[in-house]
C-alpha cells in the first residue's frame, strides 16, 4: 500500500483501497472506493468525487434506501474511466 504524507494532490485518481493518506488535502480527485479497507487521517477533501463500487456501492444505495442519508444517490456511470482501464491511478 502506499502512503501519501503532507501532501496537497490535485486531479489525480486512487482506488482507496491501494493507498493511505496522512495530514493530506485532495483537490478535484476521483476515488474509486470498493469496501475494503482502506486509511486516511487528518485529510480534506475539495471537489472530489467518490465511485462507489461493488460492496460499498451495494451499501450506499441501501442507506439511500432507508432514508440514512440525504439527497439522491449517484446512478451507475458505466462510461466512467475506471483506474488501470484508460484512467492511470498514482
Amino acid at each position: 500500500m502506499e502512503t501519501y504524507r503532507n501532501q496537497t494532490i490535485q486531479g489525480k485518481a486512487f482506488i482507496l483501497e491501494e493507498v493511505a493518506f496522512v495530514n493530506c488535502k485532495l483537490i478535484d480527485c476521483d476515488l474509486f472506493y470498493s469496501g475494503g479497507d482502506s486509511d486516511w487521517i487528518d485529510c480534506r477533501f475539495e471537489g472530489c468525487r467518490f465511485h462507489w463500487r461493488g460492496p460499498a456501492k451495494s451499501t450506499v444505495l441501501l442507506l439511500h434506501a432507508m432514508g440514512a442519508l440525504q439527497g439522491q444517490p449517484t446512478p451507475p456511470q458505466s462510461s466512467m474511466p475506471v483506474p488501470g482501464q484508460g484512467m492511470k491511478p498514482n
